[in-house]
């Protein structure tokens, strides 16, 4: 009988602890669950957030390439403008440089 009771009494000290973990784990796990699950919602929110941020940026990338080409289409044009510009000037510059050339002999023929 004294077995017995002494074995009931280690048994509900054990129950106690078991009782009283479960209710601290169950409290510990209840807690992180529920902070994970607000992590998880902020992290959809965030996620969803910078989808929309990505999608404006790629469009305002289109956009500067967009700018990029036709700016670049531009300066090509100038670029071949003022290339057929240099050349129209050298070829002037030639010829003014020649009637300079024809009018210094000229003066020379003139002066003898």
């Amino acid at each position: 009988l004294k077995q017995l009771e002494k074995e009931a009494g280690e048994d509900e000290e054990i129950y106690d602890k078991m009782a009283c973990w479960c209710t601290t784990n169950d409290r510990e796990k209840t807690k992180s669950i529920a902070d994970a699950e607000a992590r998880i919602e902020d992290l959809t929110n965030k996620i969803e957030e910078l989808t929309a941020v990505s999608a404006r940026l790629n469009t305002e990338i289109k956009n500067h390439e967009k700018e990029v080409a036709e700016n670049q289409a531009s300066l090509d044009k100038a670029t071949a403008i003022r290339e057929k510009q240099l050349a129209e000037f050298n070829a002037e510059e030639k010829d003014l440089l020649e009637s300079i050339s024809a009018l210094k002999a000229a003066v020379t023929v003139l002066s003898k």
